[in-house]
């Protein structure tokens, strides 16, 4: 008996040891298939994106040299595209927003010049030396972002972008420790010395410098918004936050924030980013970054996850607009309704992930810069009125009232939905004015509806 207990206690100290060293290794295998995965979609957005660019920078120069106003037009048409299509994947990088604002800036005023350049043709005016000027600088600063892109792509070779969004490239001095988030602020600071764009657009440099108008009075200090960042996540689903450390420039930021990175308590593998308004204590944005994940819902049910999600944080009158598919995610536009109108300035995001219901990500920076109370005592004409605007042979499915941005300021419109030559389309006529405002071409695909 004695002999049997002395070879017991070591047999079970045995299977112990073997069945630990197995619960590791499946740890350790499911976190680095985690890492390969959050890592292979980093790869992708980021070379999505040195793509966009340099087609947004060969475009120019071709545009530089055409001599017809229709050869702009498909040009600026594939700028714009590309340009969008750059700042929406850098949007999705592992990067604080305030270490790219300018950059994102640029992007954005690249995209919405083209627009007006468009649109100048459109009405049968050609480029001016002046606008030519303004071109070339967008050429040169496109061409600067390409090559700082193509010193991150060498960079990237020795790096890991989870590792990356793991420590969020800092070091307690507060200098970057990652070559690829350096590349981006270094290009950062030299976009930001550029000319500022002068013309009418939506996201002319006047509109970039307003004011928020929607943000809560009152200012909070860092302990405040930590609070409000674990409140937004959930008490139960924060392990540690940490806060990021603040940018050189972050008080001339158009909204100021705080910005948190949060340790899952349910998933080690699970990272939150979080931003907070330092006037107000509103959340900004949100996102928990995932690798493809396998689709489980349809995305209406998501769209209704999305929308009781925003109503539980305060958000009422919301009402669902497009949506983006991809990698098993959903991201759904809703815009504030007030009186029967339909608000476009005043604009959340939210993310769905379609295997689980979770959000994933967040983004109500528009709301807050723009949400307001509206003045409606500009309509003069009827919806009957202004449907007599249409071209004949527009088949209108359905119309509202919605108010759009334009220039400096926002503009009350009737909006039909309809198609014309089994074609869809969204048009524009100024509720006051009569005038056509806008016009988009509705396109769909099996990743959305987009609209153009």
């Amino acid at each position: 008996m004695k002999d049997r207990r002395l070879w017991i206690a070591p047999s079970v100290l045995s299977l112990v040891l073997i069945a630990a060293l197995v619960w590791g290794y499946n740890q350790n295998n499911q976190k680095q298939q985690y890492e390969t995965a959050l890592n292979n979609h980093y790869q992708r957005l980021f070379y999505d994106v040195r793509t966009h660019t340099e087609n947004v920078q060969s475009n120019l120069s071709k545009a530089l040299l055409a001599t017809t106003k229709e050869r702009n037009v498909l040009l600026f048409t594939q700028i714009m595209n590309d340009a969008d299509q750059a700042k929406g994947k850098l949007a999705q990088m592992p990067i604080s927003h305030s270490e790219v604002a300018a950059t994102e800036k640029f992007l954005t005023q690249a995209s919405d010049y083209s627009y007006f350049i468009i649109k100048e043709h459109m009405e049968g005016r050609d480029i001016t030396p002046e606008q030519r000027d303004q071109i070339k600088n967008i050429q040169l600063n496109t061409a600067s972002f390409n090559a700082e892109l193509n010193n991150a792509a060498q960079n990237i070779q020795e790096e890991n972008f989870f590792a990356i969004a793991e420590n969020a490239g800092e070091t307690n001095d507060g200098r970057s420790t990652d070559a690829f988030v350096t590349s981006l602020v270094n290009l950062d600071k030299e976009v930001a010395k550029t000319p500022e764009l002068i013309y009418d657009g939506p996201f002319a440099d006047q509109i970039m410098h307003k004011k928020p108008v929607g943000l809560p009075q009152g200012q909070v200090n860092q302990e405040q918004a930590r609070q409000i960042a674990i409140e937004f996540i959930g008490k139960d689903r924060v392990g540690d936050i940490e806060a990021f450390q603040e940018g050189e420039h972050m008080n001339k930021a158009r909204i100021p924030v705080f910005s948190f990175q949060v340790q899952s308590s349910k998933d080690r593998n699970q990272v939150f980013y979080i931003s907070v308004s330092k006037q107000g204590g509103a959340v900004l944005n949100m996102t928990s970054p995932r690798g493809t994940v396998q689709r489980r819902m349809s995305v209406e049910e998501g769209q209704q996850k999305a929308l009781e999600f925003l109503e539980n944080k305060g958000f009422q009158n919301m009402q669902a607009n497009y949506n983006l598919r991809y990698d098993g995610t959903a991201m759904y536009n809703f815009v504030y309704t007030e009186n029967g109108v339909t608000i476009y300035p005043d604009l959340i995001k939210v993310k769905i992930a379609l295997d689980t219901g979770e959000v994933v990500g967040f983004d109500a920076a528009p709301y807050y810069l723009n949400h307001q109370k509206r003045d409606f005592t500009d309509i003069s004409i009827s919806e009957q009125e202004a449907s007599e605007i249409l071209r004949d042979g527009f088949q209108i499915t359905s119309s509202r009232l919605a108010m759009i941005p334009k220039g400096k300021t926002e503009i009350t419109c009737y909006e039909f939905k309809g198609n014309y030559e089994e074609k869809p389309y969204i048009i524009y006529i100024n509720a006051s004015t009569a005038q056509e405002e806008q016009l988009l071409q509705i396109i769909e695909n099996e990743n959305g509806t987009f609209t153009f």
